[in-house]
């Protein structure tokens, strides 16, 4: 009888979602590289966290311009590369055809919804985050004036800026100057350009910047500090940059997005559809660490935890620029 047990045992270990699937990942990355310190090295680190939790290896791709895209993805697809996720809204057009032709591969798409039954989708409610750095920003500037500089000039870097001025104006701000890089994918990785936007904002009075700008936020970041000014950070906690200059950075578990999608198809479970993430489920944050610890004051940080609480609760609902295009604040 024990051995019958035994056995009985075993078979339900072996046939157990932990080894429900044997997968071959993959990661693609957006314009600017795996390393740009903000999106793409987030998606990274998720990654890596699943390699190194599991043993699992995956493989990625650094494209260098948008003409690649389809064959990347179509490459991996064809190798046999599943799950494959993508990391950043202009791979949906790719990946409609892509997904289509690979029916039994599964993808997911951070940033964008596609609708395709071997799809996932994540998005973020970034503007929700926005706002919270934004009231950080207010409390912080002494001039009353902060900054937003944003990457390529698009709805969903409009909705960073539009979730920032509600904050910065809820907490007192009396002007916030926005400015976007450029109007093509070159905007992501620009880190000169978004130094000298920095420095011209400050020119008007601006002493807190938030960078939504991918690598050429790290540009915004390096200008703010050599001024002596504050910076924000985006994506990742981007804190480290310049210990001690940036207030905080707004935090987009896309680490998360793409460790879960790896875990779920090991484990058996990857599910499909549209996932949008704010702060209510932890998909957006401030990120708080020993780099600005002494920068966040107690009355800063009762603001914005108060804020987070009334988003989360309904009492403050921030206005979603993608719902309509226009910004209210």
């Amino acid at each position: 009888m024990k051995r019958i047990l035994m056995g009985l045992m075993a078979a339900t270990f072996l046939t157990g979602p932990a080894l429900a699937e044997e997968i071959a990942p993959a990661i693609i990355y957006d314009l600017g590289g795996k390393f740009d310190k903000s999106f793409n090295e987030a998606a990274y680190n998720g990654a890596e966290k699943f390699k190194e939790e599991t043993g699992i290896d995956y493989v990625d791709f650094e494209i260098s311009n948008d003409a690649q895209r389809e064959q990347a993805l179509q490459r991996f697809a064809e190798d046999g590369r599943n799950p494959i996720v993508m990391a950043g809204f202009s791979w949906s057009a790719a990946l409609e055809k892509v997904a289509a032709d690979y029916p039994e591969t599964d993808f997911a798409i951070i940033d964008m919804v596609v609708d395709a039954p071997n799809v996932r989708s994540v998005v973020y409610k970034e503007h929700e985050g926005s706002y919270l750095v934004g009231v950080m920003a207010a409390i912080a500037s002494e001039s009353k004036t902060v900054g937003f500089v944003g990457g390529m000039d698009i709805p969903l870097i409009r909705k960073f800026g539009c979730g920032y001025v509600g904050g910065a104006k809820a907490a007192g701000a009396t002007e916030v100057i926005e400015n976007m890089t450029g109007d093509t994918p070159a905007a992501w990785n620009d880190p000169t350009k978004g130094g000298e936007i920095a420095k011209s904002q400050m020119d008007q009075g601006a002493d807190v910047i938030y960078a939504a700008a991918g690598g050429t936020g790290v540009g915004v970041l390096q200008a703010a500090a050599d001024a002596g000014k504050l910076g924000i950070g985006v994506d990742s906690n981007q804190n480290g940059l310049q210990p001690g200059k940036i207030l905080t950075s707004m935090v987009k578990r896309v680490d998360l997005a793409v460790y879960e999608a790896f875990m779920d198809a090991k484990n058996g479970e990857f599910a499909y559809g549209f996932n949008n993430l704010g702060l209510a489920e932890d998909g957006v944050a401030y990120a708080m660490d020993e780099n600005n610890k002494d920068l966040v004051t107690p009355e800063m940080l009762e603001a914005v935890e108060q804020a987070k609480a009334d988003i989360i609760a309904g009492k403050i609902e921030v206005h979603d620029y993608m719902s309509d295009n226009s910004c209210p604040y």
